[in-house]
């Protein structure tokens, strides 16, 4: 069981990453509103945009799949604390009470970024992945450690 629900973690959080970085690619100008409104326009040039949804697919399907993780999770918890920091506001005041431009259904982000440490965090226990399939060690000193023994 333990197995099964942490795939289904790490599958869901990248449909996630998939799902904006699919936006990038075929809706850009949704993808540039978003940016505008969420993330000071930081990312907000047509040119750019797609390339960077390219890039978060990519991502998302090598966690998907679980494939060099101690690289990928942590860049998608990087994308998911960055989703989450700029809707903070409904995160600290869900319902608007004192804060204004909140919405209850953004404080999820809080979770999948507590989703994401949760898949850092064990990372060396999941069975269901293509780094387990292929021998693959989880982290960088696990993988010295193992380069030490061979």
């Amino acid at each position: 069981m333990k197995a099964i629900s942490m795939l289904a973690l790490r599958v869901s959080i990248a449909l996630l990453v998939l799902l904006w970085g699919l936006d990038k690619i075929v809706d850009v100008e949704h993808a540039i509103r978003i940016s505008d409104n969420f993330y000071l326009g930081l990312l907000s040039m047509e040119s750019l945009m797609p390339v960077v949804g390219i890039a978060q697919v990519g991502v998302a399907l090598l966690a998907m799949v679980g494939l060099f993780r101690w690289i990928v999770d942590p860049v998608i918890l990087l994308i998911n604390v960055g989703s989450m920091l700029s809707v903070w506001r409904s995160i600290v005041d869900p319902w608007g009470w004192v804060l204004e431009g909140t919405n209850v259904l953004f404080f999820p982000s809080l979770i999948i970024a507590a989703g994401c440490l949760v898949l850092i965090a064990f990372r060396d226990q999941e069975t269901l992945v293509l780094d387990a399939r292929r021998g693959r060690a989880t982290t960088p000193e696990t993988r010295a450690a193992a380069d030490q023994a061979v």
